[in-house]
């Protein structure tokens, strides 16, 4: 699906902001005291979310973009591909309950690690995966991930490894989509052909 059909998707559904997120909101128990944060490009910032949500330790995730040139982009400006960003999901987690490298796990089974031209049906640097370090031990705990997933999948990863900037919070139409607007959501998801995908490269270990 294209990005001018995703935004006339979500544009249709921008009235139903009200809506609350019961999947954030029942995780916000962790102190901020004992939060980290992780950013992550996949693809479909939705799709994402939805991936990280279903994680023990995960508190929050928010979607955004990152990676790029310009100050407060919007989705217009990045889905053209012209800023340098990519869409990705901030997310915040509890690290007494869920490691770096066990988020990585999961960030690996969601994406399609050996395609560097975008994500599913869609295309484009705006689409690409990658992992935004902030530390040197995250850089260290990424590289040693993506050696992994490398060798199970016995081809050359090209997810990008690349040191975290600022992150730029998307829309509020965009935040938690999946549970705001699940037939839309499924109705892209699949059409994408992203769970299909998964599948074939990861078998069922991915969220489908």
């Amino acid at each position: 699906m294209t990005s001018s059909t995703r935004l006339g998707l979500a544009t249709l559904v921008a009235l139903g902001l009200g809506l609350a997120s019961s999947s954030t909101a029942a995780r916000q128990a962790a102190p901020e005291s004992s939060r980290a944060t992780a950013v992550f490009a996949g693809g479909c910032f939705w799709c994402l979310e939805q991936a990280f949500d279903e994680v023990d330790g995960v508190v929050e995730t928010i979607s955004g973009y990152a990676g790029g040139q310009l100050a407060n982009p919007t989705y217009e400006q990045v889905s053209s591909g012209r800023t340098g960003h990519a869409e990705v999901v901030q997310v915040t987690y509890d690290p007494s309950k869920v490691s770096y490298a066990t988020l990585l796990e999961a960030f690996w089974v969601n994406v399609d690690a050996v395609d560097g031209g975008g994500q599913f049906c869609d295309r484009g640097s705006q689409y690409r995966s990658a992992i935004f370090y902030a530390s040197d031990e995250e850089l260290r705990v990424a590289e040693t991930s993506k050696q992994g997933a490398a060798a199970k999948l016995g081809q050359q990863v090209k997810t990008e490894i690349v040191k975290a900037g600022p992150f730029y919070r998307a829309e509020e139409y965009h935040q938690d989509y999946y549970t705001k607007n699940p037939v839309r959501y499924k109705f892209y998801k699949w059409n994408c052909g992203r769970a299909q995908r998964l599948e074939a490269l990861w078998g069922k270990t991915s969220k489908q």
